[in-house]
């Protein structure tokens, strides 16, 4: 009898999907001492801690309900309710905002290297991304970045601090993009704000095209309850608020971020950890001759060369994990270290410097500072 099977066949997506690049983070086996994801190394405020053992059976059959706690936070940064939503982490807020203001022939600004959800989103809704590249500073490059700008450009997106290189954007370059691109979004990026301390939040008000991203995931240590938030002008948000899922955040994350928000005290002193062991890290580089970059954030680049990925496997061989960024455009041989509290601090550098001597490494190996 003759086989008159069809062959089977699945659906195929949009070209739109097909063409996106994929993000795959390398979380296999991460046992180790994590400084390699700009995670808190520590833990959560006590208070989050002791709010999450209060939750009952009964808290965990509700469907979550975000606004009240939206309300807090808003209260505590000084913006009004409409101002401002939570997301699920700020890879949703990325998320939404391109599928609220992009469609094809859109053209998006980045500046590269930079986090590379950006590029995800982007290309999700159109093929029109500008990247504008740093040069060997690492610098945000300011004039090159307005001279991409055209009357085709409908979101921007600058990260400050920048992930991975530390940099920053001042505050005035940033208003003068947002002027520069009236017809534009410009979304500001403060993931690593703690650890920086210059913010345009307070300029949302003033200006209409601006929404700032924060996350919770980074100084606050919530990083595995999936919570973000975006600010902005009241008409904008309304927009985010429709393309979103009503349940979008979980209610763990919604009950323990008011505790969180409200330890000033906690959040100060692991700012000021990251501070001080920053600047150790940057001491302990230059003494290794380790070319390094000014760094804003919670991590440090540094340039090891051919050799990156032999550091960072000899560093997981002794317990710790570091981050190979050299698939970043502009990054070869370069490797980034999370700053943590004290002792991981010290940890980290005892790891470097451990399997730099395994490696041979020699100070006039090092091509010095950038």
């Amino acid at each position: 009898m003759s086989d008159t099977r069809q062959s089977l066949t699945t659906p195929q997506p949009r070209p739109a999907v097909l063409a996106m690049p994929e993000y795959h983070p390398p979380l296999a086996g991460r046992s180790a001492l994590r400084l390699d994801f700009n995670e808190n190394t520590f833990s959560p405020s006590p208070a989050v801690l002791r709010r999450l053992r209060q939750i009952t059976a009964e808290e965990l059959t509700i469907y979550p309900e975000r606004e009240p706690v939206e309300r807090i936070v808003a209260h505590h940064l000084g913006l009004q309710p409409g101002q401002l939503i939570l997301t699920n982490g700020v890879d949703e807020a990325i998320h939404l905002i391109a599928c609220a203001f992009l469609d094809q022939g859109d053209q998006a600004i980045i500046c590269t290297p930079t986090f590379f959800m950006y590029e995800v989103s982007i290309s999700l809704m159109t093929s029109g991304l500008i990247r504008v590249q740093t040069d060997d500073t690492l610098r945000f490059p300011f004039q090159r970045f307005l001279s991409a700008i055209t009357p085709h450009t409908r979101l921007i997106v600058v990260a400050s601090p920048n992930n991975p290189t530390g940099a920053t954007i001042s505050r005035d370059q940033l208003l003068t993009i947002a002027a520069a691109a009236p017809q534009a979004l410009l979304l500001v990026d403060e993931a690593y704000f703690h650890f920086h301390g210059e913010t345009v939040l307070s300029d949302i008000a003033d200006v209409p095209n601006l929404m700032v991203a924060r996350t919770f995931s980074k100084a606050y240590g919530l990083a595995n309850l999936r919570i973000g938030m975006l600010a902005g002008n009241p008409a904008l948000i309304r927009y985010l608020r429709k393309v979103s899922s009503p349940y979008n955040v979980n209610g763990v994350a919604l009950a323990v971020l008011p505790e969180a928000i409200a330890d000033d005290a906690y959040i100060t002193w692991y700012a000021e950890q990251i501070r001080i062991g920053r600047e150790r890290i940057f001491a302990a580089l230059q003494d290794l001759r380790i070319r390094t970059w000014p760094s804003a954030a919670n991590f440090v680049l540094m340039d090891i060369g051919p050799r990156h990925q032999q550091l960072c496997a000899l560093t997981r061989s002794r317990g710790v994990l570091l981050r190979d960024r050299s698939s970043d455009p502009g990054c070869d041989g370069y490797v980034r270290i999370t700053v943590g509290v004290e002792e991981h601090v010290t940890l980290g550098i005892a790891a470097l410097r451990e399997s730099l001597a395994e490696m041979g490494w020699t100070p006039a190996e090092g091509r010095g500072q950038a």
